[in-house]
């Protein structure tokens, strides 16, 4: 056996069995009817404050419209509908967080983003019994914080094609 094949493998002697245990993980963090959501930090590709959305007709009820970012069209998806949410008031416009799916461009219309949130992935859990099944659908996992709990969303997910129950 060389010496880097005996490093190595007294390497992994100390080593966790889940990468989880040692890595901290980065959430740019949402908040969509006062729910607290996360979503990868390297999935974001922009984030946008309120902007006219162009309604498109005919188009699927989660589909809020479309908005133009530096002449790229982009398909902006009301996460509130898309979570089975009661809708926002009118007058307190949403902001937009522009990820890439497909080799598209598509908006997650939110009521607010957060920060950028460093959380030890110690504190990952999986889904619990007691989440909507909705959710529970488009969620990865969750962290259990002070006072608040962070929904991991599944960006991928959002994508998939399925019925959403209606208001």
């Amino acid at each position: 056996m060389s010496v880097r094949a005996a490093v190595r493998k007294e390497a992994q002697k100390d080593t966790p069995s889940s990468v989880s245990d040692v890595e901290t993980r980065e959430y740019v963090t949402l908040t969509i009817a006062g729910q607290w959501f996360g979503i990868p930090v390297l999935t974001v590709q922009d984030v946008l404050g309120p902007r006219d959305v162009a309604r498109v007709p005919l188009a699927d009820p989660v589909i809020a419209g479309s908005i133009n970012l530096r002449g790229r069209i982009v398909t902006v998806i009301d996460m509130r509908k898309r979570l089975a949410l009661p809708p926002r008031p009118d007058n307190k416009p949403g902001m937009n967080v522009v990820v890439e799916h497909g080799g598209n461009l598509y908006s997650l219309l939110i009521d607010a983003v957060g920060e950028v949130m460093e959380v030890p992935g110690d504190k990952y859990e999986k889904n619990p019994a007691t989440i909507d099944p909705l959710w529970r659908d488009f969620s990865e996992g969750i962290y259990r914080l002070k006072n608040q709990l962070l929904i991991v969303l599944n960006v991928e997910k959002l994508f998939e094609v399925g019925e959403t129950r209606s208001n």
